[in-house]
């Protein structure tokens, strides 16, 4: 898969010092990411069950022991994930998933 919006990540780890035990996390997810293929909903759900799949190509994934969240919108058929938002579980809350 290709990944756009990486500054999105790299924002959100430099933003503050409580998020350092994110980098590692993060990069791990960027990591295994890269390597996927993932031509629909099914298989990204086969290979990161925590994953979430909302409607309209989006998909929510858990980090760092559940801790922080990276929301996306993926486009299958040209094997893109577009990085929408990445934050705590609270920061998640205030935001619409489905529109960000």
């Amino acid at each position: 898969m290709r990944i756009i919006a990486l500054g999105t990540l790299k924002a959100f780890l430099s933003s503050e010092p409580a998020f350092a035990d994110a980098h590692e996390p993060v990069m791990a997810w960027h990591r295994q990411v890269l390597r996927a293929d993932w031509a629909s909903p099914a298989e990204l759900k086969r290979d990161i069950r925590s994953a979430s799949i909302l409607k309209d190509g989006r998909a929510v994934f858990n980090i760092a022991g559940n801790k922080y969240r990276i929301v996306v919108w993926i486009n299958y058929p040209y094997r893109v994930v577009y990085i929408r938002f990445i934050g705590t579980h609270r920061q998640y809350d205030r935001i619409d998933a489905q529109t960000i």
